[in-house]
């Protein structure tokens, strides 16, 4: 779908101000709305990112199916996690990221998928119908695949003598953009990011390089104008920030809108996170068989062209890739040159411990 602007106050993955939160069924503080806590038939209480699903996908699949889709929206893998951790207030698929699908399953959060009801499992290109993160993707549905990269504001970036800010030293350890950067404030992934600056493995990270990666942010939080929560393009756009830490397909989205030749992104020489980001259905959810058919119908081929085309990040559906046209599937910004690639890495879920101390770790930067 070609935007005629990009709109302000979006997020990764707003709708919301485009076509209002009753006409997608959206709702707001994480929670479910009054027409998602049952009593009123059945309907599929869906927990996503921001800017993540087609303009039409909700309204498509009611169509299709008779069952009405209560979209609410969460930040960060961190927020999802803590908001299920005491029980399933009521969701029937979620959308975590692939760490966090390890995670969840280990804790018995999330639901065996009864693969006999995901028939378009079969459109998934090879390397995603099983997962190292989830064996025989007994918990898990591919969505998209992602990469971290640095956005920014071409001439601004270039006026500070940086034409190309190729390495992650620009985010993480150099005052250049002081006060006109801003960090993702997901709390592994922005640890992990800084191991692979200091040139190592972004899982096993050695606690000396823990405790060197929690100085060198704490170094540079007074260089930050913000940690955001998947908005970085948004203040891009508004031009309160230069240079941000941000998802491709975010960038992807700022760069096909109006002005958006103003801004470049790419991955750091060092390499990068991958991401997948999977639906799921969580223990408990009270409408299983309708979150099955609702996952079903997301790995269906138009509508998830309709929903790539929307949302601008690689896709794993080799049948929707294939109705994809060759400027997306050639777009160096959605799929990065295979050298930088070859650098690049998955994250690993290392034990709840381990991702405890990223948060403490982080809390004591945010806190400096």
């Amino acid at each position: 779908m070609s935007k005629a602007k990009f709109l302000k106050g979006a997020s990764r993955r707003s709708l919301l101000q485009q076509f209002g939160a009753a006409a997608i069924g959206v709702s707001f503080a994480g929670g479910l709305s009054a027409c998602g806590r049952g009593g009123g038939g059945r309907t599929v209480n869906f927990y996503n990112w921001d800017t993540y699903i087609g303009p039409t996908t909700l309204d498509d699949f009611r169509e299709a199916t008779g069952v009405p889709v209560n979209m609410s929206l969460f930040a960060t893998n961190d927020e999802l996690f803590a908001r299920l951790r005491a029980g399933n207030p009521g969701y029937d698929v979620i959308v975590p990221s692939n760490e966090f699908v390890t995670r969840m399953s280990e804790a018995g959060m999330l639901q065996e998928l009864d693969h006999s009801k995901i028939p378009n499992m079969a459109n998934l290109l090879p390397e995603f119908q099983d997962a190292s993160f989830d064996p025989g993707r007994r918990y898990s549905m591919p969505y998209t695949w992602l990469v971290l990269g640095i956005g920014y504001n071409k001439e601004a970036v270039a006026a500070k003598g940086v034409p190309t800010p190729n390495s992650w030293r620009y985010l993480f350890d150099s005052p250049i953009f002081s006060q006109r950067l801003s960090l993702l404030s997901e709390s592994a992934d922005l640890i992990r990011l800084c191991a692979k600056y200091q040139g190592i493995s972004l899982n096993g990270i050695p606690d000396s390089n823990l405790a060197t990666i929690e100085q060198m942010l704490i170094r540079q939080k007074p260089h930050l104008k913000q940690f955001h929560q998947d908005n970085g393009q948004d203040l891009l756009a508004a031009g309160e920030v230069d240079i941000v830490l941000e998802y491709n397909g975010d960038m992807a989205q700022l760069m096909s809108a109006e002005g958006g030749d103003r801004f470049d992104f790419l991955v750091p020489q060092e390499g990068t996170l991958i991401n997948s980001d999977c639906l799921c259905i969580p223990t408990g959810a009270p409408n299983p068989d309708d979150a099955h058919a609702f996952i079903n119908y997301l790995l269906d081929p138009e509508a998830g062209k309709k929903i790539t085309e929307e949302i601008q990040f690689p896709t794993p559906n080799r049948a929707v890739r294939d109705l994809m046209p060759e400027s997306y599937r050639t777009n160096t910004v959605i799929f990065p040159p295979a050298d930088v690639m070859a650098k690049s890495e998955y994250g690993e879920f290392e034990g709840d411990e381990r991702a405890r101390l990223y948060e403490e770790i982080f809390t004591r930067i945010s806190a400096a």
